[in-house]
């Protein structure tokens, strides 16, 4: 039997992303391996001033929310500026990357299916 979880983020563990994304973490705040969730993985990804994701694309699809901070996101060709409570819809195949635009860290949920 699957087991609820109900958890404040900040009890788990920040990541460091690593190469090729400066300044990134996350934080895999609902995932399969730890939670048994059978369809999707919710994460927290946090970049701090001038931080970013890495640039690239995958066979699944992201959506997102920003929590805190500016920033804003590449989809393909086009860039588009985000705050918070704005959602992003990232499509499977898309070249992507999250970009910090702020001075303070820039915090959004983002969930992908496991």
């Amino acid at each position: 039997m699957i087991q609820p979880k109900v958890i404040h983020y900040s009890e788990i563990e920040a990541q460091v992303v690593g190469a090729g994304a400066p300044g990134a973490t996350i934080r895999w705040l609902i995932d399969k391996e730890h939670d048994a969730a059978p369809h999707f993985a919710l994460r927290m990804i946090e970049l701090g001033p001038g931080g970013e994701s890495l640039h690239h694309t995958h066979a699944y699809e992201h959506e997102t929310y920003v929590l805190e901070g500016l920033g804003r996101v590449l989809i393909d060709e086009q860039w588009y500026d985000l705050e918070p409570g704005d959602a992003a819809f990232v499509p499977p195949d898309a070249v992507h990357q999250f970009a910090n635009t702020g001075e303070g860290t820039f915090r959004f949920l983002c969930a992908i299916p496991v």
